[in-house]
């Protein structure tokens, strides 16, 4: 058998903050998971991801150091599936990512893919993760499964243009300021033992739909609205009138959704929507009119590009290209100690709608999305729909579940049901009475 070619590969604009942010206890990471309507046997399971990874070699790599910048370097083979930890994502050290950059766990009928960001965003990490389903029940099931609906056909060789750093192919030629004023910050109790509290609120996607729709918004952009509005109260209950700071929610946006590219590298920059307490009283609804028209403003190919323009820039310019990777990480990390976790309140990411080939639907339950939480930021909060379902799952290291609380009872006033689960109380009802 011919021995297949490692590649290896610069890291993609986006990613070269993940590595130099790192901290002893905290890395970037994403988890996406999958529930079947069997229990995974872990053998299979391993032979499905042996198949797979030949071809996704952007995103079954190692991390690797150089003198001048870190970059990806493909693995020879899959590594070990393993059984999943007591909570999601647990910690991944910078020394397991310099061996492998991503971790496939199971658990009863559940398989998950937890990535270090530098290596995908959400929306490739989907695709790998419905290919590697895809396979396993191909092998468990004796299913043929059509390569459609983001299901990559694993007997073909990877395409180039899925391997390539899009940002400097669509940036502009203008520089957006992305001055932005230091956000409120939630605190609380840390958890011991870096501990993951993580819910799940399950909700009837048409049922959330119809009401974004009724306030004139997305369904993305009344979820930032009703998480603003739910900073809002708490900023009030715990910070006097004249120290209030600005309420704003990060929102990654997909830019393949605004420029022709399927790269399955990381191709995401945000928005950041948000109001100012200082200029008075805000109601829900004026909030949600805010997000709206902000959000439709920021996420255009023009203002994307100007902002893409920026960062490749700054990378391009001769004394950052030749500064030793000590020095460019030393520089990056306090930038983004200064800058990167204090201009929002919390990540909010919304991948949309999964769609996978009808041959799969019967055997898929649902699917998840969960977001690692900030070095200094205690919440994070991803959103996935399937089977006509959104799933909001909320993230925190901490004890006090008072943002969760904040937030789904203003959904359960507003009349939507509510299927709550967790791994810190018992699955519960909120609702609407």
């Amino acid at each position: 058998m011919k021995k297949r070619q490692l590649r290896w590969m610069k890291l993609d604009n986006a990613a070269k903050l993940y590595p130099a942010a790192k901290r002893r206890d905290w890395s970037n990471i994403f988890r996406l998971s999958v529930t079947l309507d069997e229990e995974i046997r872990p053998p299979l399971l391993q032979a499905a991801l042996d198949s797979v990874i030949p071809r996704f070699p952007s995103i079954a790599v190692r991390v690797r150091r150089a003198m001048f910048w870190y970059y990806l370097e493909e693995i020879p083979r899959a590594p070990v599936v393993i059984p999943d930890h007591s909570y999601p994502l647990t910690h991944m050290p910078f020394d397991d990512i310099l061996q492998c950059a991503f971790r496939v766990l199971y658990y009863k009928n559940r398989i998950a893919v937890e990535f270090f960001h530098a290596i995908a965003d959400g929306n490739s990490g989907i695709i790998f993760l419905k290919t590697l389903a895809a396979e396993y029940l191909r092998l468990s099931s004796h299913i043929e499964i059509p390569c459609t609906q983001g299901v990559f056909d694993i007997t073909e060789p990877p395409r180039e243009e899925e391997l390539a750093d899009d940002f400097p192919k669509f940036s502009g030629r203008v520089k957006k300021s992305r001055s932005e004023e230091t956000s409120f910050q939630l605190k609380g109790t840390p958890e011991e033992n870096s501990f993951r509290n993580l819910l799940i609120a399950e909700i009837d996607a048409g049922e959330v739909l119809a009401l974004a729709r009724s306030h004139g918004a997305t369904l993305t952009e009344f979820m930032v609205a009703v998480m603003i509005s739910s900073f809002l109260e708490l900023q009030e209950e715990r910070v006097p009138e004249s120290r209030r700071r600005p309420v704003k929610v990060l929102v990654p946006v997909n830019l393949r959704r605004l420029f022709p590219s399927v790269t399955l590298r990381n191709f995401v920059l945000y928005c950041m929507p948000g109001v100012d307490p200082q200029l008075g009283k805000y109601e829900l609804d004026e909030i949600i009119k805010e997000t709206h028209y902000q959000m439709s403003l920021d996420i255009s190919a023009k203002k994307m590009a100007s902002r893409i323009y920026a960062n490749v820039k700054m990378e391009q310019m001769k004394v950052v290209r030749i500064l030793p990777l000590f020095i460019k990480n030393f520089f990056m990390k306090l930038v983004y100690d200064l800058t990167g976790e204090k201009k929002s309140c919390i990540t909010m990411s919304n991948l949309g709608v999964v769609k996978v080939p009808d041959e799969m639907e019967p055997h898929i339950e649902r699917f998840g999305f969960t977001l690692g939480v900030q070095h200094t930021s205690p919440n994070n909060c991803g959103m996935i729909s399937y089977g006509g379902k959104l799933y909001i799952e909320m993230i925190r290291s901490i004890k006090e579940p008072v943002l969760e609380q904040k937030f789904l009872l203003k959904l359960r006033d507003m009349g939507l049901h509510i299927k709550v689960e967790s791994n810190y109380s018992h699955d519960q009802e909120v609702n609407s009475e």
